[in-house]
């Protein structure tokens, strides 16, 4: 299974990306800005999320608002 970004890069685990629209997180008062840099990433079953964590707290992303850093 491959998961890309919102460039067409292809992600894996332990990679570091950037944020690039400001995200509302649910259930929460949180927005993760754009611009953010998120170290280590996990990808999922699905090839459109990956987990990660954003000043402690687990969070899922979708690939589509990510950019990978090089």
């Amino acid at each position: 299974m491959e998961v890309k970004d919102s460039n067409g890069n292809i992600l894996r685990d332990g990679d570091t990306v950037t944020v690039i629209k400001s995200l509302k997180v649910k259930g929460s008062s949180t927005v993760v800005k754009v611009g953010t840099t998120v170290k280590k990433i996990k990808l999922t079953e699905n090839p459109d999320e990956v987990d990660c964590k954003i000043e402690g707290m687990s969070i899922v992303l979708r690939t589509e608002f990510l950019k990978k850093k090089n």
